[in-house]
């Protein structure tokens, strides 16, 4: 008898392994999306906090310079 002889019907055999095999995990977009999210978030808050923010020195350069 060869080895290619069998009994088992090839087919058969392969959607068996098919369906014991593990279900292949998929990765959740949710915790990127909360992550680019906040990070969106963040940055505008930053962006509107150096816009809207008094500056930091008080007097003008030129003033500053002639002293």
């Amino acid at each position: 008898m060869a080895l290619s002889d069998s009994a088992l019907d090839v087919d058969a055999v392969a959607r068996a392994r098919s369906l014991v095999a593990p279900a292949q995990r998929r990765d959740s977009l949710w915790p990127v999306l909360a992550a680019a999210t906040a990070l969106a978030a963040t940055s505008v808050a930053f962006a509107a906090t150096m816009v809207l923010a008094p500056p930091v020195t008080t007097e003008p350069v030129a003033q500053r310079a002639m002293d």
